[in-house]
């Protein structure tokens, strides 16, 4: 493999640069600017709210200037409560080009969409001479979640790319496993895993307050879909979504938007703080997705057996299929069936070192399907993360 070396030491698997809107008012032309320049390599991200988040200005901080990006440029409204004057300066501070056009100040939409063309086509121009240098497994950090999940999901894709993370954990590499409402039932059995006893009392606490923030809302992670696909109830699907996390030693946990401090296997607490504010902990599969890449994930891992087309900006997502009719019916869509454990063509741990294989190739430069497609789904939405009595950022660690 080799990576697009960053000024922190950090090496990217793609040299993107981003379009990021900074409210929903600035969507139509920074989508229009990605639209018009058609290149692969510039993505549309953005923020949709008018009033300031510090959950949100952490996650564009990361996401802007995550190791696949190599250059931005913020387009904004003017009046909206984004600080964008911050999050330039953190983007410059990466040795990043960066540049922002202010829509109130620069003439409207079609004289701001013609200047952003202009900025997307001299960003690109300054990326191409982005150092490309040796990177190893090492240096990857790979994320997973699932979502259409059916009966084959726990049985298939789940544990697959479980032996997955072991190998890649096996060589040092950072793994992300996340979906704390879908953990529930699992937590002492998760606690089992880790690296201390008080990492493990910190597993449970967090399942623990997935649970209570589902109890409040009066809604879990329970799609009618799941149990179409003939998943019976949440404990079920929780074992499945486990088996995603492989067998390894747990090392810490982090929230959105926090690096792992260390090699090895991290669970990421997607759920917020507190009583429940902002609603739903993550209303669709990309918000999940943003996350783990906002927390360093070159690349994420998405298994599915009722089926799922997603892609993402920024970082690639290979999808691996947990039932051979799904596959069969959406194979232009999916790297990966694991719908042969089902047929009995293949075990478990053969499919896990089909998709190691995949991961290093897509590490190498080689198009996932959703990739392939021209997916590149992007979600943010308002969260609320504190780390009162807690153990801070990264746990323990």
């Amino acid at each position: 493999m080799q990576g697009y070396l960053r000024s922190d030491g950090r090496k990217g698997i793609r040299n993107t640069i981003v379009i990021a809107y900074l409210v929903e008012c600035a969507h139509h032309v920074a989508r229009s600017i990605v639209t018009k320049i058609d290149n692969k390599d510039v993505h549309l991200i953005g923020f949709p709210g008018c009033y300031p988040n510090d959950y949100a200005l952490k996650m564009m901080t990361q996401l802007c200037t995550h190791p696949n990006v190599g250059g931005v440029l913020l387009v904004s409204l003017g009046c909206e409560g984004f600080n964008r004057e911050y999050l330039s300066e953190a983007i410059s501070k990466t040795d990043r080009p960066v540049e922002t056009l202010v829509i109130q100040n620069t003439g409207g939409t079609k004289s701001t969409i013609d200047a952003g063309l202009k900025i997307a086509t001299s960003l690109l121009g300054k990326i191409a001479a982005t150092p490309k240098v040796k990177m190893n497994s090492d240096e990857l950090v790979i994320g997973t979640i699932c979502g259409g999940s059916d009966g084959t999901s726990g049985i298939s894709a789940n544990p697959a790319v479980g032996e997955c993370f072991d190998l890649l954990i096996a060589e040092n590499a950072t793994c992300i496993f996340e979906e704390t409402g879908e953990l529930v039932g699992c937590e002492h059995i998760m606690a089992q895993r880790a690296d201390s006893p008080e990492l493990a009392a910190e597993l449970i606490a967090c399942v623990k307050k997935a649970e209570y923030y589902y109890t409040k809302m009066g809604y879990g992670s329970f799609a009618p879909g799941n149990a179409e696909g003939g998943l019976t109830t949440q404990e079920e699907k929780s074992m499945g979504a486990y088996a995603k996390s492989g067998a390894s030693q747990i090392n810490g946990i982090i929230k959105p938007g926090e690096h792992p401090s260390s090699k090895g296997l991290f669970l990421l607490d997607v759920v917020p703080d507190g009583d429940p504010i902002f609603g739903f902990p993550n209303i669709s599969d990309n918000q999940e997705i943003v996350e783990m890449i906002a927390s360093g994930a070159h690349l994420i891992l998405f298994t599915t057996g009722r089926g799922s087309v997603v892609g993402s900006a920024i970082s690639p997502v290979i999808k691996v299929c947990a039932n051979p009719q799904t596959y069969e019916n959406l194979s232009d869509d999916m790297d990966i069936n694991a719908g042969e454990v089902i047929k009995g063509l293949k075990t478990v741990k053969e499919v896990g070192q089909e998709i190691y294989e995949n991961v290093i190739n897509v590490a190498s430069g080689a198009e996932s399907k959703s990739e392939e497609m021209g997916h590149r789904e992007f979600l943010l939405t308002y969260k609320n993360f504190h780390n009162s009595g807690q153990l801070g950022p990264v746990c323990l660690k």
